[in-house]
């Protein structure tokens, strides 16, 4: 039975794979980009914040709706 649904879960998840559209993609890819350069951005030598802070401020201000530069 285990089997049964972890099959149907791995072809769930590949078909939802396979539907995402270019424009999520797109969306996915510039997000991504904004999470680095915002972690790589909070990291200079006076910085005291551990690698989780990081992460986590990182990824909100990818999310945000205001981006610098973006007025």
């Amino acid at each position: 039975m285990k089997r049964k649904v972890y099959a149907v879960g791995f072809l769930a998840t590949a078909l939802a794979a396979v539907a995402v559209t270019p424009s999520c993609y797109t969306r996915f890819t510039a997000s991504r980009q904004s999470f680095q350069q915002y972690f790589r951005d909070l990291d200079p030598a006076g910085s005291r914040l551990n690698p989780v802070e990081r992460f986590v401020f990182s990824l909100v201000l990818a999310n945000s709706d205001t981006h610098p530069g973006n007025k």
